[in-house]
Order: structure tokens, then C-alpha cells, then sequence
């Protein structure tokens, strides 16, 4: 996936669905994260139940094959997590939306899928539905507006940049923090927001959209302006995840992302200062406009 060989590792993942016990699937004792769900029928001309059960990123990345599915599916069903589910109204004349409720969760449909197995199961490539594709237009200020989220929770430590590194940065160019309720360090950064931004992630899309530039750690923030068609610089540790290839300086799975990668494990004042290096050289751009993926 990282090099953009798509055939082989769907191929691999076939290979890898072959194998596994039908009985095990969505198996309830799992964590949601852990669960198989696709079966490896087909689509075409079938009821499908979408399950969101992985994170918010992860969600937002893969709902861009989402109109794909609908146009190959007879009836599709989209089970998301709550807070998301503002930003897809677009498309709600064509799929159904529910609040993924992990208590009382959808019965299962003829075709079930969790939504990052959709490329698989559509064999797409991720620039064939490229950014952006979510409602929420960029408007930009024109003054070089910085958004910034340094810490992407506890599912990987490792992503998490120390909130001070940023402090030179902060000092130098106009900054938003992306981070909701910062406390410590974080909360004397010189931004515009000591505060933090809303918590509502259709909030967060409205503040995004006047950021000239977000600056962000991987985590939802990185997906949510990347689909936004928000210029984003992703801060990435050295051995990323399988969707950000450390070789390339930009993704495919959103045109307008460049990424910097830490040259050694845990250097990220290495990445802040090529991040401060390549904001010297950096024109301000007016917002373009573009049309929606999708639609």
C-alpha cells in the first residue's frame, strides 16, 4: 500500500481472507478494532451495512469511496460514529447514515463491511477518489493563519510531539491551536486559542477551513483537513503508519499533504525545524476554488 503497489496487496489480502475462520467474523468478544467483518462477496447490486470500527481518521479517510459503493450497491447503510456525522450530510440523499450506538448495534445486512475494507473490496485506488471530498470548503485568510495539533492521544504515544517544541513556531507566525482543552505546557503556548478549539468535530471542520496551513501530528486533525482540501504538513515519527509513505515527501491519499519525517527515532525538534525552515519559504496562497469528489 505504501508504494502504491494496490493489485499485490489486495491480492495479499485475499490471500489472508481465504484463511480465516468464518466463524470468527465480527466476532463479539473482540474489541470492535479487532474485528474481521467483510466476508468477500460482492457489492453489486446488494444490501450493504457499513461498520465505522475503527478511529475517527480512519473513518474519514475511507468514507471517500463511500459514493463509489452507492453506485454499485443496490441500498447502502453507513454505521458512524456520532460525532462525524455532520460533516456527510451531503451525502444522505443517497446513503443512510446511522449513529454507530455500541451498545445497540445495526443487525447485519446481505453484504457487511467495515469501512476500511473498502478498498479492498472495491479494488480503488485512494487518488482515483481524491481530496476533497467532505462539504466543509477552505477559505483561508490569506495572512498565513496556522492551525496546530501536536498530540494524537494514547493509541500511539509515539505520534505525540512535546507541546513546547512548537514554542519557536508559536512565536514566530500566527497559530490556532487544534487541540480541545490543553492543559500544562500546551495551555502557555503563544496561539490565538489558549484555550483550545470547540470539542464538536463539525466546529472543528469550521475552524479548520480558515487556516491557511494546519500543522498536525497523525491523527484525526490530518484526515479531517486533508479531505477538507486544507493545505496540511503532517509531522510523522520514523517509522510511520502503513498509510504515510516515509520515502515520499507527499501522500496520495491527500494531494494537498506534505510530510515530514522524523530522520531518527524520536527526533522531533529535527521536524520542527525543517518545518520552520520550509515556512520561510512558503508563499501565501489564496484559497482555490475546487469542486467536491463525489458529487
Amino acid at each position: 500500500m505504501r508504494d502504491r503497489r494496490f493489485d499485490v496487496a489486495w491480492n495479499l489480502s485475499a490471500d489472508a481472507l481465504a484463511l480465516r475462520d468464518p466463524a470468527s467474523r465480527d466476532d463479539p468478544s473482540l474489541p470492535y478494532h479487532q474485528r474481521w467483518v467483510w466476508d468477500g462477496r460482492p457489492v453489486d447490486g446488494r444490501d450493504v451495512l457499513v461498520r465505522c470500527y475503527h478511529g475517527l481518521g480512519d473513518t474519514i479517510q475511507f468514507a471517500r469511496f463511500l459514493p463509489l459503493l452507492a453506485s454499485r450497491a443496490r441500498n447502502v447503510t453507513v454505521e458512524m460514529q456520532p460525532d462525524l456525522l455532520p460533516l456527510f450530510s451531503h451525502w444522505m440523499d443517497r446513503i443512510g447514515f446511522h449513529p454507530f450506538d455500541l451498545a445497540h448495534p445495526l443487525p447485519p445486512a446481505e453484504c457487511n463491511l467495515e469501512i476500511m475494507d473498502l478498498a479492498f473490496a472495491l479494488r480503488a485506488a485512494p487518488d482515483v477518489h481524491a481530496a476533497p471530498y467532505l462539504p466543509q470548503r477552505w477559505q483561508g485568510s490569506g495572512t498565513g493563519t496556522i492551525g496546530l495539533c501536536h498530540a494524537a492521544g494514547g493509541w500511539d504515544a509515539d505520534r505525540n510531539l512535546p507541546a513546547m517544541l512548537l514554542q519557536p513556531l508559536c512565536e514566530r507566525h500566527d497559530c490556532t491551536l487544534l487541540m480541545p482543552q490543553p492543559t500544562g505546557p500546551t495551555a502557555a503556548l503563544p496561539v490565538r486559542n489558549p484555550a483550545g478549539c470547540p470539542g464538536a468535530i463539525a466546529d472543528t471542520a469550521a475552524l479548520i477551513a480558515t487556516m491557511d496551513l494546519v500543522v498536525t501530528v497523525d491523527t484525526m486533525i490530518a484526515h479531517l483537513a486533508g479531505a477538507m482540501g486544507v493545505p496540511v504538513w503532517v509531522m510523522l515519527k520514523h517509522e510511520p503508519d502503513w498509510r504515510w509513505n516515509p520515502a515520499q515527501s507527499v501522500s496520495c491519499w491527500y494531494p494537498g499533504t506534505r510530510q515530514f519525517v522524523q530522520t531518527e527515532v524520536g527526533d522531533w525538534a529535527g521536524v520542527v525545524r525543517r518545518i520552520e525552515g520550509a515556512l520561510a519559504d512558503r508563499p501565501h496562497h489564496a484559497p482555490p476554488s475546487v469542486a467536491l469528489a463525489g458529487t
